[in-house]
């Protein structure tokens, strides 16, 4: 009788495995100085399931939700909550994010729109003063710029549809952490130095952040019993008390009236969110994107995100292009313009799907991919800023009215990737937008607010040329975060992300590019150099992309580049490996490395 992989797996494990490894063990935390810290490994290979974060106390404990039998998306929220404990500069359950959900029993990709939404309040005036748009840094730390939290909603409703484990076991852990603390890195160190500053302007965020007046110091323990009480109060209500109880109205009240030092000497513009805001808020699920490539089935994030659109865009554009038989040169040449002419269409046509008609049927046809990939001349770069297309009416080679800028967007979200033992897959992405988001803690509640509004265009760039995302009562403001999930004959291969603002497009696209055209593995696509072209006269790139030996090619063709002095993105990945493993892949150097780690890390018969 022939005897399945499944079953000689478990009959390995029973054989080779000491017993106490598959007893539940208990979450790792950094709550002493001589407590120790998980390992910090960005990559491992392994069974039963795989994590990959940006923190290693993160990943930790999503791997032991796994580890206990629950699912991709029970160890998707556990990770996620304790990422607003140790990376709370990027997310937490003051901001919003995007969740996509592979289904191994239907074979099906879902997503969870969580991002936050204007209050009633708003409308395209809401960054104007005088008739002239604000500063953007001014808009940034203000009580304008917050939007309703979309992340705790989104944490119970992707439990509520697809989780085996109930909200509050799954944020206790991260409410331990909270409470006994962990160690500050070098990371965490100088994202409070960065915002020393403003967080000072703040009493709440002053004292949670520099209770001694200094960032807190590397190796020291950061706790935040406020957080682990405001966890608490979440779990018991089910995220009730943020959206219509006590939290709700400590939220408002943050924004209208912006507890901020007189003698800070910091005009921090009040707010308009309400109670009403909050109670009003829901999570969307939406219909993925989904393009086909090299025989590979791509999905991704929907509008308001610009994330899953855009990178089909670019790789419908390039699917004729033979980029495995071309020279680096050649081959980055093209990935640069097939992003900068996305990059023209993004801007003119995606906003929130609910004030715009958004088209985004055709801004994935091969027909439209088609009429734009033309445009990529293999020896010229194309001058920025490119003009956009027509979606609905496409001509070959045409370009249609003005171009439009590409807004800044804060780089400081962050990405996760789950993956469980039977098959299913998450990708999440996650921020409160800038760096420490609008700089205001919630009194009393330990969290940061979003400073998720500015997202949305201050003014309209052409009066002439409508423009889809500005501000509303309501509107979700469009993003740019793409989680994505990619399907080789129906199954789950490969999951992936980053954070960066706009650079997420083209740093996934690059990541997807290197792995199945370049034959790079996945860490190696993970850690390859960087490139970020948007539709500008100049691409962003890292310090290590200008000493390519390609470099010289694409100055030749007219590409033109500006340094970065910090780097782009910062990848996390799954990748289903052959005999049923797993390969959990993250930074191995930006943002002070990641960390990646499976259920079971051990060898078997038929992978030597």
């Amino acid at each position: 009788m022939r005897v399945s992989r499944a079953r000689l797996l478990t009959r390995a494990l029973a054989a080779m495995l000491p017993a106490a490894l598959l007893v539940p063990m208990a979450p790792a935390t950094a709550g002493a100085m001589s407590d120790p810290q998980p390992d910090r490994q960005s990559v491992a290979r392994g069974y039963l399931g795989a994590v990959s974060s940006i923190d290693p106390d993160a990943t930790a404990i999503g791997t032991a939700v796994l580890r206990k039998g629950g699912n991709a998306v029970d160890a998707a929220v556990a990770t996620a909550a304790a990422l607003g404990v140790t990376d709370p500069f990027s997310a937490g359950v003051g901001g919003g994010g995007f969740f996509v959900y592979y289904d191994a029993r239907s074979r099906t990709v879902h997503t969870l729109d969580g991002r936050e939404t204007a209050p009633a309040a708003a409308d395209e005036s809401l960054f104007l003063e005088n008739g002239s748009p604000l500063p953007f840094w001014e808009a940034v730390t203000s009580g304008l710029s917050v939007g309703v939290p979309g992340t705790p909603a989104t944490w119970r409703d992707a439990l509520k549809s697809w989780g085996s484990r109930p909200l509050d076991a799954l944020m206790r852990p991260a409410e331990q952490l909270a409470r006994s603390g962990f160690t500050v890195d070098e990371t965490f160190h100088e994202q409070v130095a960065r915002n020393a500053e403003r967080f000072s302007a703040f009493p709440a965020s002053r004292q949670l952040f520099l209770p001694e007046g200094a960032p807190p110091e590397v190796g020291s323990t950061f706790t935040n019993p406020e957080l682990a009480d405001t966890y608490a109060r979440l779990a018991a209500t089910g995220t009730a008390d943020l959206y219509s109880g006590e939290v709700a109205a400590d939220i408002a009240r943050t924004v209208q009236n912006p507890p901020v030092d007189p003698d800070a000497g910091l005009t921090v513009r009040p707010g308009e969110l309400t109670v009403e805001d909050l109670a009003g808020y829901r999570t969307v699920e939406r219909e993925p994107t989904h393009v086909r490539y090299r025989g590979l089935d791509v999905y991704g994030m929907p509008a308001p995100s610009s994330g899953g659109l855009t990178v089909g865009q670019a790789l419908n554009m390039l699917e004729s292009k033979d980029l495995a038989g071309m020279a680096e040169d050649a081959y980055l040449h093209h990935f640069l313009e097939s992003t900068r002419i996305a990059f023209a269409d993004r801007n003119r046509w995606i906003g929130d799907p609910a004030y715009s008609d958004v088209p985004s049927a055709e801004l994935l046809s091969q027909e439209f991919a088609d009429s734009r990939a033309c445009l990529i001349d293999p020896d010229r770069a194309l001058t920025s800023p490119v003009a956009p297309g027509d979606p609905r009416s496409p001509q070959p080679c045409a370009q249609s009215g003005a171009a439009v800028p590409t807004p800044y967007e804060g780089e400081h979200t962050t990405h996760l990737t789950t993956a469980d033992k039977w098959g299913n897959v998450v990708a999440y992405t996650l921020t409160i937008e800038q760096e420490g988001g609008s700089g205001m803690v919630v009194p009393g509640r330990g969290f940061l607010l979003n400073n998720e509004l500015t997202d949305f265009s201050f003014a309209q760039a052409d009066p002439d040329v409508a423009d889809p995302n500005l501000p509303d009562a309501g509107k979700r403001p469009r993003s740019s975060m793409a989680p994505t999930i990619v399907l080789r004959h129906g199954k789950a291969v490969l999951a992936t992300g980053s954070p960066g603002g706009a650079s997420i497009i083209t740093t996934v696209l690059q990541v997807l590019l290197g792995r199945f055209d370049r034959n790079l593995s996945l860490p190696e696509a993970i850690a390859a150099p960087r490139a970020s072209q948007r539709n500008s006269a100049t691409a962003q790139v890292e310090p290590a992309f200008l000493e390519l030996p390609a470099m010289a090619g694409l100055l030749e063709r007219g590409q033109r580049f500006s340094g970065t002095p910090s780097e782009i993105g910062a990848v996390t990945g799954v990748e289903r490996l052959r005999g049923g493993r797993w390969l959990a892949a993250a930074e191995p150097e930006r943002r002070s490395g990641g960390s990646a780690a499976v259920v079971l890390p051990v060898r078997l018969p038929w992978d030597r």
